[in-house]
């Protein structure tokens, strides 16, 4: 008589091949799939509901254990029990715990880390790292993101509510998507406690824009040939990455991001990639022939290896009062004071998208050839002193 359990023999479990369910007994079957795979299968019924539940691979599971486990669950149909909702009930409560260990930090870094590849530079990054670990962590970085409430999230705010405005804004949006980024993979429940509508907008001032835009501290262009003598006195990488992004125009992102393969030197040209840019598309910068001079004399993949700072706190250390975004506004005043230029050849220039709709459908051009120009004679002009003269590019020996 067939035995009606413990059907197999390990020897049968090893040497099956057929794709197919073969019965152990007692709801247990060994399961061998198309590709030769071997899993344990426990079929049964709850509420006239046929169910099919995984008890784990051969590799894990051994034809003992396997039994040992379908008694166990077995044992809960006995009770009433549905082993694959109790299954599912135990990895609920397992998220949970987790949760209650994941801290907001941890969810910031993850956050940030799952982002980062949609923000277009690298400050963006860093900023919401430097914001974050300043004035948030401090207070929040350190519990679990599940007990974040809004009296803790008015305690990260108030105190730069008032003070600093613009940080403070950015910090709440800030810390709201990492609270809604945790309520999405189940780290915490209910309300974001950082949204503002309905919320926050009762516990702090609505603060006002201010009537003006804040610009980037710039240099009048009449200065920049006596500026860039004493920069080339200057030693070290970021003088020569300031000069570069002065003579291009170019944003401080594009030109520390710059790589070898981006520039095609005997076409005095450089192709920046979309990725790098803000307006998320290619864009063709000419070279002049001291910005093709200045990239010959690196060395390595990455052409001016910088940190994002760096050029920044080189004009710190010369005592300027101005940014490297600002040498872009030099530029752009001087191509409207002193040149015959057309705003769109400016415009384009500096990379900017035009604000006019149809007017910019229109511009399927980059305006490349006149751009040439246009840089060959912004690159002749930074030559000049305040007072007329030339600057010499190299020392006589």
């Amino acid at each position: 008589m067939a035995r009606l359990v413990e059907r197999l023999t390990a020897k049968e479990v090893e040497h099956a091949r057929k794709p197919g369910y073969y019965p152990d007994g007692a709801n247990l079957y060994l399961q061998v799939s198309g590709s030769g795979s071997k899993s344990w299968i426990l079929r049964y019924t709850v509420n006239g509901r046929e169910r099919q539940m995984g008890l784990g691979s051969l590799l894990k599971c051994s034809l003992t254990r396997a039994r040992d486990k379908a008694g166990e669950k077995r044992t809960l149909l006995d009770k009433g029990i549905d082993p694959l909702e109790e299954e599912r009930e135990r990895d609920t409560q397992h998220r949970l715990t987790e949760a209650k260990s994941m801290t907001f930090a941890e969810c910031a870094t993850e956050y940030i880390k799952s982002h980062r590849a949609d923000w277009k530079n690298i400050k963006h990054a860093e900023q919401w790292t430097a914001t974050l670990r300043t004035y948030a962590e401090p207070l929040i970085g350190n519990l679990p993101v599940a007990d974040v409430d809004v009296a803790l999230v008015v305690k990260v705010l108030r105190p730069i509510w008032v003070e600093k405005p613009e940080t403070a804004t950015r910090l709440r949006a800030r810390i709201e998507r990492v609270l809604d980024w945790a309520t999405v993979s189940q780290f915490r429940q209910g309300d974001n406690p950082a949204r503002w509508k309905g919320n926050l907008d009762h516990l702090l001032p609505t603060l006002k824009k201010k009537s003006r835009v804040k610009h980037h501290a710039s240099l009048s262009y009449f200065e920049l040939g006596a500026f860039l003598q004493e920069l080339r006195k200057q030693e070290g990488t970021a003088a020569r990455a300031l000069e570069f992004c002065i003579l291009t125009a170019a944003r401080t992102g594009e030109v520390i991001g710059a790589r070898r393969e981006d520039f095609d030197l005997d076409n005095a040209l450089w192709t920046v990639p979309g990725e790098r840019m803000k307006a998320g598309r290619p864009h063709r910068v000419p070279l002049s022939p001291r910005a093709v001079e200045l990239v010959r004399e690196t060395e390595g993949d990455q052409v001016f290896p910088l940190s994002n700072m760096a050029m920044l706190k080189l004009l710190e250390r010369m005592g300027r009062e101005t940014t490297v975004h600002g040498f872009r506004s030099s530029f752009r005043v001087w191509g409207a004071e002193q040149t015959n230029y057309p705003r769109e050849v400016l415009e384009a220039a500096l990379a900017h998208v035009l604000g006019d709709e149809t007017e910019a459908a229109y511009m399927r051009s980059d305006l490349f050839l006149k751009r040439r120009r246009l840089m060959e004679e912004w690159s002749r002009y930074c030559e000049r002193t305040e007072t007329g003269k030339v600057v010499p590019l190299r020392e006589s020996a």
